[in-house]
C-alpha cells in the first residue's frame, strides 16, 4: 500500500496515509542484467526525467487514449531507459519502476506481457504478504477478459468476480489478512471525485507554475489513469470479494505484546526518567505529575518545552495553538480520524460509515481542502498519541516536548538555503536543550529525504527542470542532514530512538534522516502487528535492527480523547517506552548499554527481516547484567 507523508521542508511524521485517495497498486519485479550498467547505490543515482504539458493535469488524465497514450509511451521510454542502463539492486526502487511499466502495459491492453512482468514483481517482493498477493486482482481481471471476450459490463464483472475471489481463497489469512482488510479499505472509500480532487491537490499546483511534469507527478498520473480507466469500474465486484474474504476468515490475530510488556511501580525503586517527545507537539495536561519542568527556562523557551514555528523561529506552546474555527471542527475530525482507523481494520463503527458516506459525496473540488485540513489535525494529534505511548507503565517517566511546526499544506512552504541553514541551527538548539534539561531519551517519529525536497521545489515551480531540482534538492538537504547528525553525534549521553518510516523501502537507500544515520546512540525501529508479523508499509534496511509494534495502536489525542493510530511513528515510542523503564531501573545505563539491552533481549523471525522487542527479556538481562557487576 502507497504511504503519504506530512513535511515541513524536508521532513515527514512517520505515519502512512490514513487514506486512500488513490489507489495506485504497489508492484515489484525483475529484468534481464544488460553489461556496463551504471551502478545506483542511492535514490538520488537514479536519473530524473520531464514532461512538458499543455494542458492541465486533470484534463491530461480524461483525454482520450490517443491523447493519453502519446504522454504515456514518452513515460514507457524513460522507464524502459533505465530498467536497461541501470543497475537498480534496491528491491523497492525497481518495485516503482517496473510498477510504472506494469500499468503502462495494462493502458496498453498489452494483457500477456502485463501477466509476465506481475511474475517478474512477485520475484522482488520481500515481505511475505506482498509475495502471496501482488498482482492478484490484476490477474483476475485479465482472465476474466480472456473467459469472456470483454473488458467491460454484467458479464466480465462477473468473471473476476469469481476469478479474484478464487485467487484469495488458498491464502493463508494469518500471513495476508491485514493486506485484504487493508485492499478493502482502500476499494471502499475511493471514486472518481476523489481521484481527480487528489490530482488536484498534489500535482496540479506543479503544472499552474511550470507547465511540466516530473516522473514521480508523471508516475502518480499514470496511477490514477489505471485507476479510473481498469480498476474503479469493477469496485463493486472488488469490494464484494474482499468484504466475503474478511467475514470469512477475520479472526483476531494474537497479541504477542501484552504479555511481553512490563509495568514499573514505585516497589521497583525507580528513579526518574526524562523522555523528550520530538514532534508536533504534545498535550502535557493528559500526564498529570510525569511532566518535566524545567527550572530556569530562558527567554525562548517555556518550562515544559522547546519550539520552532513553520519558518524556524522560536515559538511557544507544547501543542500547537489552534484557530477558533478549527477548535470547533477538531471534534468532527478527530471523529473522521477514529473512522479511518476503523475502516483499516475492517470495523463497521458509525464514525466508519459516516466516513465512507461523506467522502462517496465529495466532488473534485472539495478534495483539496479536505487533505489539508484531515492532515492538518492528523499532525495535531500526532505528538500526544506518541506520547500517550511512550509514558505507558512508567511512573518515573517525566515528558518534555521538542515542539516541530510540520507543513500540511498542499503547497508547502518554498524550500531555501535561508530555511535549511534555519532548521540546521535549530536542531542543535533542540539537542542543547535536551541536554541542559538532562534528557536520556528522544523520541523521533519523522523523517525526510531528498526526494522530500524535490516535490516541495516542484510543486512551488522552482527549479528549471526535474534535473534541476534534483541538484537544488541534493544541497539544501546535505545542509540539514549535516546539521541533524553533528547535534546527535555531540550528545552522546542521550539514546536517540527514531522510526524507520513508512515507504516500504530501504530508508538508507533513500537517504531518510535520521533512519539511514549510523551512530552509537540512535536506535531505528520498524514496524510489527500485534501478532510480531512485518507491517505491509514499514521500510527497512541496515539501520534498522528492531522492531516494535506499530499497526492499529490505541493511545490519546488532544483532549484525552483514545484512538488507534498505525506507522513506525507509534513502533519507535514503544522501543523508547522500553528504554525510559530500563533507565529508570537503572539510572546508569549509557545509550550503548540500554540499546544492547533491548537488541539482545528481541526476539529474531526466521527469516531474520524481524527482530521483535520483548520487554520481560530486556529487564531480565538487565538484572542478569547487575548481579553479575556485584
Amino acid at each position: 500500500m502507497p504511504t503519504r507523508f506530512f513535511h515541513t521542508a524536508g521532513r515527514s511524521l512517520a505515519i502512512p496515509a490514513l487514506f486512500a485517495l488513490v489507489a495506485v497498486l504497489s508492484f515489484s519485479g525483475a529484468f534481464a542484467q544488460a553489461p556496463a550498467k551504471k551502478v545506483v547505490k542511492t535514490e538520488a543515482d537514479l536519473p530524473r526525467f520531464n514532461y512538458p504539458l499543455t494542458t492541465t493535469a486533470t484534463e491530461l488524465l480524461k483525454s482520450d487514449d490517443a491523447t493519453f497514450n502519446a504522454f504515456a509511451a514518452k513515460v514507457r521510454a524513460d522507464v524502459d531507459s533505465v530498467l536497461n542502463d541501470y543497475d537498480v539492486q534496491d528491491h523497492a526502487a525497481l518495485r516503482d519502476l517496473v510498477g510504472v511499466k506494469l500499468q503502462l502495459e495494462l493502458l496498453a491492453g498489452d494483457d500477456e506481457a502485463a501477466l509476465k512482468t506481475i511474475e517478474q514483481l512477485r520475484a522482488l517482493q520481500d515481505k511475505p504478504d506482498a509475495k502471496l498477493t501482488t498482482g492478484m486482482q490484476l490477474t483476475a481481471m485479465i482472465e476474466a477478459a480472456k473467459e469472456t471476450g470483454e473488458s467491460s459490463g454484467p458479464e466480465f464483472a462477473t468473471a473476476y468476480e469469481k476469478d479474484y475471489s478464487a485467487e484469495l481463497k488458498p491464502l493463508p489469512w494469518d500471513v495476508v489478512g491485514n493486506r485484504i482488510k487493508e485492499s478493502k479499505s482502500s476499494a471502499e472509500i475511493v471514486t472518481p471525485s476523489l481521484v481527480l480532487g487528489s490530482i488536484q491537490a498534489s500535482v496540479e499546483p506543479a503544472v499552474a507554475k511550470s507547465h511540466q511534469l516530473s516522473n514521480d507527478l508523471a508516475w502518480g498520473l499514470i496511477g490514477a489513469r489505471v485507476e479510473l480507466k481498469r480498476i474503479l469500474p469493477l469496485q463493486k465486484a472488488t469490494v464484494a470479494v474482499l468484504t466475503a474474504e474478511v467475514a470469512e476468515h477475520n479472526v483476531q490475530k494474537p497479541d504477542i505484546w501484552a504479555e511481553r510488556d512490563v509495568t514499573l511501580t514505585p516497589a521497583d525503586k525507580l528513579t526518574p526518567v526524562n523522555v523528550a517527545i520530538w514532534d508536533s507537539g504534545s498535550d502535557l495536561a493528559l500526564f498529570g505529575d510525569r511532566v518535566l519542568t524545567d527550572p530556569h527556562p530562558t527567554t525562548l523557551t517555556d518550562p515544559h518545552d522547546i519550539a520552532f514555528d513553520l519558518k524556524g523561529f522560536p515559538d511557544r506552546g507544547y501543542l500547537l495553538k489552534l484557530t477558533d474555527d478549527q477548535q470547533k471542527q477538531y471534534p468532527g475530525m478527530r471523529e473522521e480520524l477514529k473512522g479511518l482507523s476503523d475502516l483499516q481494520l475492517s470495523i463497521d463503527s458509525p464514525e466508519a460509515t459516516a466516513l465512507k458516506r461523506k467522502l462517496g459525496h465529495m466532488a473534485p473540488a472539495e478534495v483539496p481542502a479536505f487533505i489539508e485540513q484531515l492532515e492538518m489535525f492528523a499532525i495535531y494529534s500526532h505528538g500526544t498519541h506518541v506520547a500517550g505511548i511512550a509514558s505507558r507503565g512508567n511512573s518515573a517517566i517525566r515528558l518534555a516536548v521538542g515542539r516541530i511546526t510540520f507543513d500540511y499544506h498542499n503547497v508547502p512552504l518554498p524550500p531555501s538555503e535561508e530555511l535549511s541553514r534555519r532548521a540546521a541551527e535549530d536542531d542543535q538548539k533542540y539537542v542543547d536543550w535536551f541536554k541542559k534539561n538532562h534528557i536520556r531519551v528522544v523520541n523521533m517519529s519523522w523523517g525526510g529525504g531528498p526526494q522530500d525536497y524535490e516535490s516541495a521545489l516542484e510543486k512551488n515551480g522552482m527549479g528549471k527542470d526535474a534535473a534541476d531540482r534534483k541538484a537544488i534538492a541534493a544541497k539544501l538537504f546535505a545542509i540539514e542532514r549535516e546539521g541533524l547528525y553533528n547535534a546527535m553525534k555531540n550528545a552522546p549521553e542521550i539514546l536517540f530512538v527514531c522510526a524507520a518510516g513508512n515507504a516500504d523501502s530501504d530508508s538508507s537507500f533513500n537517504e531518510m534522516i535520521p533512519s539511514s544515520f549510523n551512530l552509537p546512540n540512535l536506535l531505528v525501529v520498524g514496524a510489527v502487528d500485534q501478532a510480531g508479523d512485518e507491517a505491509s508499509f514499514t521500510s527497512y534496511g541496515p539501520t534498522v535492527v528492531v522492531d516494535a509494534n506499530g499497526y492499529q495502536v490505541e493511545s490519546v489525542v488532544p483532549g484525552g480523547a483514545k484512538i488507534r493510530m498505525s506507522g513506525t511513528s507509534m513502533a519507535s515510542p514503544n522501543a523508547v517506552n522500553l528504554a525510559a523503564k530500563l533507565i529508570a531501573l537503572d539510572p546508569k545505563l549509557t545509550p550503548e548499554q540500554t540499546i544492547h539491552l533491548m537488541v539482545e533481549g528481541a526476539t529474531p523471525s526466521a527469516d531474520g527481516r524481524r527482530h521483535n522487542l520483548n520487554p520481560k527479556r530486556s529487564v531480565e538481562l538487565l538484572h542478569h547484567m547487575e548481579a553479575s557487576s556485584k
